[in-house]
């Protein structure tokens, strides 16, 4: 039955002009494609990765950066597009969505981040960016460069207006944690799908510094006024979901559903919390962990959601494996240990690596939320290489050097699953559903 569901889900999006070509573009402004870099219909066509496990090594590695990216992160002053995932392109392990700027459109594939607010896009004549970049001299709609005086300036985090003396509000921003931009806020069309939003606020770049920064920009669906979510006012009504494909996928894709319609009717829910300290996370509360039957012994306040210091946990779509604080992952890796024969070894990020013969043995990995349990499929626990004779535990410990405790859910364990974000209302909703 979940096989018909996906299939005919999957035909309902192909244009009856396109019926034999599952790579044409969505036009349904409810539904858009969610589809794997290396998948055939990987707008960046990259090669096939000999090994995968080897290609989520190297894609985790860069979640050190990325976590120490979000433990920094403090209060700011104050439909369907095509996504596809971006680890090798973007050289981080995120999902980029298809959309246009500007009137007429001009595509880009722009990273989607639930971490980050603002949107940011390379602009002609920017210094170190990719060769596609927006021209807002060809848009009819563009509305040019915003003044420091306006709301949306006060909202954007780096402004550099008051240093320089300049009216036009101009900002610098990190990214990654080893990278950086300077951009000029500008307004324009942005349209995805069959959805037009006006006068969109975005950072217009200038110039980039470091390897991180996104080629064709990022599209923000953090919490915060710059977001999405917010200028897109009543649209989508503050919600919307998200079923990301495996790494791995390459003939099927998963989907962004933006508002309310066609969101699952019955899907487990847990409260969405929020911390001034880090207004743009989606924090969860995460009240324990199970490995197999055995409920972890762990201190609460190494998972309890604080927020004046922005300690807790958070769903994050950029982060590859879920990382927790040391103390926490190695109680959750001590009791997987117990339960599956070693010997173990490791392989990059990941310190728990043994023969796939025992792999029978390995237990499930469970998430205890507030009126929500979380089984994680086991193609969300284990990752394994291409031969198939070695599987690894895909979860880490974060940093130790983060200012706070942070732990992470991150897309390798949302794989395959509807994440719904109904901000609305303050919470989200988890639902299995096979993506690919």
């Amino acid at each position: 039955m979940e096989f018909v569901v996906t299939f005919l889900l999957f035909a309902f999006f192909i244009s009856s002009t396109n019926a034999l070509d599952p790579c044409a573009s969505q036009t349904d402004a409810l539904d858009l494609s969610l589809i794997p870099i290396y998948g055939k219909c990987s707008p960046f066509n990259p090669p096939k990765p000999v090994s995968w496990l080897n290609t989520v090594i190297d894609m985790a590695s860069k979640d050190l950066q990325r976590v120490n990216y979000l433990s920094t992160l403090g209060a700011q002053k104050t439909t369907s597009a095509p996504i596809a995932s971006g680890q090798q392109v973007l050289n981080i392990g995120n999902y980029v969505v298809r959309l246009k700027l500007g009137t007429p459109g001009q595509l880009m594939f722009m990273v989607l981040d639930t971490s980050t607010d603002s949107a940011w896009a390379p602009c002609s004549g920017c210094i170190g960016c990719s060769a596609t970049t927006f021209s807002p001299n060809t848009s009819s709609t563009y509305g040019g460069s915003l003044d420091c005086s306006t709301a949306e300036c006060t909202q954007v985090r780096g402004v550099s207006c008051t240093a320089t003396g300049s009216t036009v509000c101009s900002f610098n921003q990190s990214y990654g944690g080893d990278s950086s931009f300077s951009a000029t806020l500008v307004k324009d069309s942005l349209s995805l799908a069959n959805d037009i939003v006006p006068n969109f606020a975005f950072g217009c770049i200038n110039s980039i510094s470091g390897k991180s920064i996104p080629p064709q920009g990022l599209l923000g669906l953090g919490r915060g006024p710059m977001s999405l979510l917010s200028q897109s006012g009543s649209l989508y009504s503050g919600v919307f979901s998200y079923c990301l494909p495996s790494f791995k996928s390459y003939f099927f894709s998963g989907s962004l559903k933006l508002g309310p319609a066609g969101q699952p009717k019955s899907i487990r829910t847990t409260p969405l919390l929020q911390s001034p300290h880090r207004p743009s996370l989606y924090y969860v509360n995460l009240t324990g962990i199970s490995v197999g039957r055995v409920r972890v012994p762990i201190a609460q306040e190494l998972l309890a959601f604080n927020p004046t210091t922005g300690s807790g946990t958070i769903i994050d779509s950029g982060t590859v494996i879920t990382r927790f604080v040391q103390p926490v992952y190695n109680a959750i890796r001590d009791e997987f240990r117990n339960q599956v024969k070693g010997p173990f070894s490791s392989l990059g990020a990941f310190d728990t690596c043994f023969a796939a013969t025992n792999e029978d043995l390995a237990p499930a990995i469970t998430f205890h939320l507030t009126g929500l349990t979380l089984t994680l499929p086991m193609e969300n626990s284990l990752i394994h290489s291409s031969s198939g004779s070695v599987a690894c535990l895909a979860m880490a410990a974060a940093p130790s050097n983060v200012n706070s405790v942070l732990n992470i859910i991150a897309n390798l364990q949302q794989q395959n699953l509807r994440i719904m974000f109904d901000v609305a209302n303050s919470r989200l909703g988890i639902a299995r559903e096979i993506c690919n």
